[in-house]
C-alpha cells in the first residue's frame, strides 16, 4: 500500500450491512436547507422554517386597524464574498434577506376593497449567516457550529408518586412550546386540582365549567358517570350510591334527597312510595377511583359557568372581574388562542397519538377534546388501566437542529420588529408611509448576532482533525437555554436507556461533568419531521427478512421485537435457527421466528462514527472505548499520515463526509495536476449531461477545475493541506477521491502511523506511562505535524500620539531588523524562533523634561531619538518555524505600497476577465455554428444597421456562419 493512491480493502465481515450509511452531515445540511429553503421557488415554499415563521408575525395590523401590512415572499440574495474571503477579512459569511411586503391604507371613500391603495415593495432584512457546504457558519472569520439540542418535547406527560403517606398521587403535565404550562394532579383526598404555571391553583370541574360543561349532569355524562336506575326492580344494591341531582316531593316541595347524597334504606323506602319511577345515579365504582371526578364536584364551590368563570379570573389576576367578558377573554387567550399557546405541530401530533383523538393537526392550541382526554387518562391511570410516561425515553425526547433553533430567533426578531412597526403605525396616522419607513432591520439582526454570538450552542468548531470535526456537528446536547444544567441533572438523565438502542452512541460521551449529558448521533440514525431519532431496520415477515428498509422512532418500535442484525439467515432471507435472540423494550427475550417483525440492518448502528472507527470494539472494556473514541478526535493531523493496516471499513466514509478531501463531480480524465489544482476534461459520454446541456455548458470548453487548500490554518492551530492523489491521464469516476487532505490516506481517514510497538520492560525508563522511541521515528519525521499559528498586533492613537509601525526600532541592533520591510512588518520566508521580532513599533514616551544629555541628543539627531519606545510584536518563547503570510489592514488612507499592490491585483483580474471574455465567445460560436449548421433561416439582419445580412428559407452552411 503506498502511500497517497487510492486504498484497497479486504473486507472480512462476516455479516453484510443491510441498508447503506447516509450522509453524515445531513443532520446540518437538511436542516438549514428545510429552514431557508433557498433553491425553492418562493410560490412552491412549504409552510415550514423561515416561511412560517414570516407567516406567524404577519400581517401586521395598528389599533386603528387603518393599515395592515402584509408578507408576499422573501428573497435571498447570494453572498457577497466567498468562504475563504471571509475567513481572510475576518468578517461573516452570510447572505442579503429580502422580503416583499404590501402596505394596504385604508381608503375611506372605497373601505371594501383593501387593495385600492396599497404599496408593494421589497424591503432588506438584514444579513443572515449563511451554511457553508460542510455544515459550518464563518461568524467574523471563525468557523463555529451550531450544536443540536436534546430537549424535552412539547406534549402531555402522565406522572405517578407516592406521598409520604403511601397514597399515589398522578399527574398530568402539558408542556407548551410557548404559554403557560397546566397540570392536573390528584392530591391525598381524591380531588383533582388544576395548577398554572405551578402557582395558582383550583379545582378541575371549575375548570370545566369555565370551557363550557357548565352544569353537574354535563360534567358526569362527558365521563360516563351517570346511569338510570328502575326503582321499580331495584333492590339493596344502590344503597350507598350517589343521587345526581337534588330529588323533590312534588306535592310539597320537600327535598327528599340532596344531590350526591348516599341512597339509605328508608329513602329508598321514601321513594318508592312516592312512586317514583326512576332516578339518575353516580356510577359506584369505589374502588377504582371514579370517585375523583364526584368527590371534586362536592368539594366544587361554583354551580355555572358565570361563577367559574369568575373564580378563575380572581385565581389568576387576584381581584374581581369587570364583567364576564373579560373572564371569559382571559381563559380564551391563556389556552385557546395559537398566537398565546402553541403546542407546536409535534405537540399535537403526540397529544393526538398519546390521548388517542383525532383533533385537526394545524390546531396548535388546547381544545376541549384535549381537557377531557387528559382527565380520562389520569382516571385511568388511577385504576392501573395505563401506565405512567418514562421521562428519559426518547419517544419523549426531541432534537431541535439548527433550523428550528434558528426560527426559533428569526422569530422573537420578527416579533420585535412587528412590535416597533406598530407603533409607528400609529404615530403616522396623517401621512401616508411606504413599507420601507415602517420597518426597522436591525432588530432583527441584532437577535441573530447575539445567536451566533454568545448562545451556549453556537460553538466554536473543534477542528484538530476531520473526526473531530464531523463529530462536533453530529453532536447532540442536552444542555442550553430551555435545557437542562449540569448541577441539576441526576443520574437518570444521563444514563443510557434502551431507547438509545442505533439512536444515541452508548460510548461517546465525555468524561467529567458533562457525562451523559452531551451524546453523539449513531451511523444509521436520522431525525424525522417531528425531530425524534429515528433508525432503520429490516422487515421481516413470517420469519423471513425482506430488504425493505423501515425508519422507526422509539414511540414506534416500543412493543416490536427485534432482531439482531448477526442472526444467521439463509439464502431467501430466512432464520436458520429455530430460536431467534432478540430484544423488545430493554429485555433480551429468545423468540420464535415467526414473532420477530423486524431486524437490525447493521452491527454498527448502534455506535457513532468515532466508536465504529475502533477495530474488534465488541472485545473493549466499554470505559476504554468511551476513552479511544474520545482521544482519536485529539490526534493532530501528520506531515506524512498513513492509513491504519486495520481499519473497519468507516475511514473512507469519514474522509469523505467530513468534506476534508476532494471528489470529483464528474467522470472524465485528468488534465492537468499541480500542487494548487487538478483540471479534469469531462467525458463527452457523461451520463448526467445531455446533448442540449453540453451545448450550454461554457465551463472551459468541458474543463472542470478543483482548485485544493494549501497550508490553511484551522480553529486549533493545525494545518490543512490538501494533495493530489491522481495522475495526468488517469481516467476517473464520479464520486472518485481525487485528493487527499489534512488526516487522510489515499482517501481514508489516517490519524497516524502503523509503527511497530513490543510491550517489555526496557531497563526502568519506560516506567509507567513512559514511552521509549527509537531515533528513526524522529529523524524521518514518522510523528512530525504542522501547526499554524497567528499573531496580531494594533497599532492605536494614544493620548500621548500616533503609535508607528517601522523598522527603525530605538536601541535595536540591525542584526535583530534584518528581516523586516520598510513598514517594519516580518517578510514572508523569514525563519523565526522565539524573542525575534514578527512586527516592529514605537510608541511615545510621556512629555518630561528631557535632561541635559537628552537635549544634547536631540540637537545632534533631531526629533527622532529617544521619544519613543519599544512596543514590537516578538516570537513567544518555544516558537520556531517560517513565516507563511502577513497582512496589514488599515482604516486610514492607504499608503504608497498598498495602492500600489491593489492596482496591481486589479490588472491581473482585468486582464483575467478580457481572457475569459474571448474564450466565452469562441465558445459560443462554435457551439452556434455546430447547433445551426443545415437548419433553414427565417432571416438574419444587423441589429444596428438594419441590412439583411441572411435572406429568409436560406439553408445555412458553415461558411456563411463563420462570416456571422
Amino acid at each position: 500500500m503506498t502511500g497517497g493512491q487510492i486504498k484497497e480493502r479486504i473486507s472480512f465481515s462476516k455479516i453484510s450491512s443491510a441498508a447503506e450509511l447516509p450522509d453524515l452531515l445531513d443532520i446540518q445540511l437538511k436542516s438549514f436547507r428545510d429552514f431557508m429553503q433557498f433553491d425553492v421557488p418562493p410560490e412552491e415554499r412549504k409552510d415550514q422554517g423561515l416561511q412560517a415563521v414570516f407567516k406567524s408575525v404577519f400581517p401586521i395590523v395598528d389599533s386603528r386597524e387603518n393599515f395592515e401590512l402584509t408578507f408576499i415572499e422573501y428573497h435571498i440574495d447570494p453572498p457577497k464574498y466567498t468562504v475563504e474571503e471571509c475567513q481572510e477579512r475576518g468578517t461573516t459569511f452570510s447572505v442579503a434577506l429580502k422580503a416583499k411586503l404590501r402596505l394596504s391604507i385604508k381608503d375611506e371613500f372605497n373601505p371594501n376593497d383593501p387593495l385600492a391603495n396599497s404599496i408593494e415593495q421589497m424591503v432588506y432584512l438584514g444579513n443572515l449567516p449563511f451554511m457553508t457546504e460542510r455544515g459550518t457558519f464563518i461568524i467574523n472569520g471563525a468557523e463555529r457550529i451550531i450544536v443540536s439540542q436534546l430537549h424535552r418535547s412539547p406534549g402531555v406527560f402522565f406522572d405517578e408518586i407516592a406521598h409520604p403517606n403511601g397514597t399515589k398521587l398522578y399527574s398530568a403535565r402539558i408542556i407548551p412550546l410557548r404559554g403557560s404550562w397546566v397540570e392536573f394532579t390528584t392530591d391525598i383526598n381524591d380531588l383533582m386540582i388544576v395548577y398554572i404555571d405551578r402557582r395558582k391553583k383550583f379545582l378541575v370541574t371549575t375548570l370545566l365549567r369555565a370551557v363550557g360543561f357548565a352544569t353537574d349532569r354535563d360534567i358526569l355524562d362527558t365521563f360516563e358517570l351517570t346511569q338510570k336506575v328502575d326503582l321499580r326492580t331495584a333492590g339493596s344494591e344502590i344503597i350507598g350510591s350517589r343521587v345526581v341531582e337534588d330529588i323533590i316531593d312534588k306535592e310539597t316541595g320537600e327535598v327528599i334527597l340532596d344531590r350526591y347524597q348516599e341512597v339509605t334504606e328508608e329513602k329508598l323506602k321514601r321513594l318508592q312510595e312516592l312512586k317514583i319511577r326512576s332516578i339518575d345515579m353516580v356510577k359506584s365504582d369505589k374502588i377504582l377511583g371514579q370517585e375523583i371526578i364526584t368527590n371534586t364536584l362536592i368539594k366544587d364551590s361554583t354551580r355555572s359557568q358565570e361563577e367559574a368563570l369568575e373564580t378563575i379570573y380572581q385565581h389568576l389576576r387576584s381581584g374581581e372581574a369587570p364583567d364576564l367578558e373579560t373572564a371569559r377573554q382571559l381563559i380564551e387567550r391563556l389556552f385557546f388562542n395559537p398566537k398565546r399557546y402553541d403546542l407546536g405541530d409535534v405537540g399535537r401530533h403526540r397529544l393526538n397519538k398519546k390521548l388517542g383523538i383525532n383533533v385537526d393537526p394545524t390546531m396548535t392550541a388546547l381544545t376541549k377534546e384535549d381537557i377531557i382526554g387528559i382527565i380520562k387518562y389520569l382516571l385511568d391511570l388511577r385504576k392501573n388501566h395505563k401506565v405512567a410516561d418514562d421521562i428519559d425515553h426518547l419517544g419523549n425526547r426531541r432534537v431541535r437542529t439548527v433550523g428550528e433553533q434558528l426560527a426559533a430567533q428569526m422569530s422573537v426578531g420578527l416579533s420585535r420588529m412587528a412590535r416597533t412597526i406598530k407603533e409607528r403605525m400609529n404615530l403616522r396616522e396623517s401621512e401616508n408611509p411606504t413599507p420601507q419607513d415602517l420597518v426597522n432591520a436591525r432588530t432583527v439582526l441584532s437577535v441573530i448576532n447575539t445567536f451566533f454570538g454568545t448562545s451556549q450552542l453556537s460553538q466554536f468548531m473543534d477542528q484538530t482533525n476531520p473526526l473531530a470535526e464531523m463529530t462536533h456537528k453530529r453532536r447532540l446536547s442536552a444542555l442550553g437555554p430551555g435545557g437542562l444544567t449540569r448541577e441539576r441533572a441526576g443520574f437518570e438523565v444521563r444514563d443510557v436507556h434502551y431507547t438509545h438502542y442505533g439512536r444515541l452512541c452508548p460510548i461517546e460521551t465525555p468524561e467529567g461533568p458533562n457525562i451523559g449529558l452531551i451524546s453523539s448521533l449513531t451511523t444509521y440514525a436520522k431525525i424525522n419531521e417531528f425531530g425524534f431519532i429515528e433508525t432503520p431496520y429490516r422487515k421481516v415477515e413470517n420469519g423471513k427478512a425482506s430488504d425493505e428498509i423501515v425508519f422507526l422512532a422509539a414511540d414506534d418500535e416500543e412493543d416490536l421485537l427485534v432482531a439482531q442484525a448477526n442472526e444467521p439467515l439463509d439464502k431467501r432471507g430466512r432464520f436458520l435457527n429455530d430460536r431467534v435472540k432478540s430484544r423488545v423494550r430493554g429485555e433480551f427475550p429468545v423468540a420464535s421466528p415467526d414473532d420477530v417483525k423486524y431486524m437490525d440492518v447493521s452491527p454498527t448502528q448502534i455506535v457513532s462514527a468515532a466508536a465504529a472507527l475502533i477495530p474488534f470494539l465488541e472485545h473493549d472494556d466499554a470505559n476504554r472505548a468511551l476513552m479511544g473514541s474520545n482521544m482519536q478526535r485529539q490526534a493532530v493531523p501528520l506531515l506524512n499520515p498513513e492509513a491504519p493496516l486495520v481499519g473497519t471499513g468507516m475511514e473512507a466514509k469519514i474522509a469523505r463526509d467530513s468534506r476534508a478531501v476532494i471528489t470529483s463531480k464528474v467522470d472524465g480524465v485528468v488534465e492537468r495536476v499541480d500542487a494548487r489544482e487538478i483540471v479534469i476534461r469531462k467525458d463527452k459520454s457523461d451520463s448526467k449531461a445531455g446533448n442540449i446541456e453540453r451545448l450550454l455548458d461554457f465551463e472551459n470548453n468541458n474543463l472542470v477545475t478543483y482548485r485544493l487548500t494549501k497550508f490553511m490554518r484551522t480553529n486549533q492551530d493545525t494545518c490543512i493541506n490538501q494533495k493530489p492523489i491522481v495522475n495526468v491521464g488517469d481516467k476517473i469516476k464520479r464520486g472518485q477521491v481525487i485528493a487527499d487532505g489534512a488526516a487522510t490516506d489515499g482517501g481514508e481517514l489516517a490519524l497516524g502511523r502503523n509503527v511497530l510497538v513490543a510491550f517489555m520492560p526496557w531497563r526502568g525508563y519506560n516506567f509507567e506511562d513512559a514511552i521509549v522511541i527509537s531515533e528513526r521515528v524522529v529523524q524521518d519525521d514518522i510523528f512530525t505535524s504542522v501547526h499554524i499559528e497567528e499573531f496580531e498586533l494594533q497599532v492605536r492613537d494614544t493620548k500621548r500620539g500616533e503609535e508607528e509601525l517601522t523598522r527603525e526600532i530605538p536601541n535595536v541592533s540591525e542584526e535583530a531588523t534584518k528581516d523586516l520591510d520598510e513598514n517594519g512588518i516580518v517578510r514572508i520566508g523569514a525563519e523565526v524562533v522565539s524573542g525575534d521580532i514578527l512586527v516592529g513599533k514605537v510608541t511615545p514616551k510621556g512629555e518630561t523634561d528631557p535632561t541635559p544629555e537628552e537635549k544634547l541628543l536631540k540637537a545632534i539627531f533631531g526629533e527622532k531619538a529617544g521619544d519613543v519606545k519599544d512596543a514590537s510584536l516578538k516570537a513567544p518563547p518555544g516558537l520556531k518555524g517560517v513565516v507563511i503570510d502577513t497582512k496589514l489592514f488599515s482604516r486610514k488612507k492607504k499608503d504608497a505600497g498598498v495602492k500600489r499592490r491593489e492596482k496591481k491585483a486589479l490588472e491581473e483580474l482585468e486582464e483575467w476577465l478580457i481572457t475569459a471574455k474571448t474564450e466565452a465567445r469562441r465558445q459560443r460560436d462554435e457551439k452556434l455554428q455546430l447547433l445551426l449548421d443545415g437548419h433553414v433561416s427565417t432571416g438574419i439582419r444587423d441589429k444596428n444597421s438594419g441590412k439583411i445580412l441572411i435572406k429568409a428559407k436560406t439553408v445555412l452552411k458553415e461558411a456563411q456562419l463563420a462570416k456571422l
